[in-house]
């Protein structure tokens, strides 16, 4: 299975600080930040580019400051092989 690549946006205006998200994060991707934002809380950001995109981030977020997104880039396969053709051929193939 090919490997997911994913990327979180964070609200940082909403956010309260409650470090709920970076015990959620597998990857570790998440961080407090040092700056305050505009409520006087230090703020979740991103911090590493290996998100995978798995959600728990937003899922375990008491605000719902945090949107997720994911690409999963499939890796090519065969899906078709044609061999000993002796004579006129018509392939169709559905897309």
């Amino acid at each position: 299975m090919a490997k997911a690549k994913g990327n979180i946006i964070i609200d940082i205006e909403k956010c309260k600080g409650c470090e709920i998200c970076m015990d959620a994060c597998p990857e570790d991707v998440i961080a407090m930040s040092k700056e305050v934002n505009n409520k006087g809380y230090l703020y979740a950001v991103k911090i590493e580019d290996s998100c995978t995109g798995c959600t728990n981030c937003a899922l375990v977020c008491p605000d719902a400051v945090i949107t997720v997104y994911r690409e999963v880039k499939k890796k090519k396969e065969q899906v078709a092989k044609i061999t000993n053709v002796t004579g006129n051929i018509t392939v169709t193939v559905d897309k």
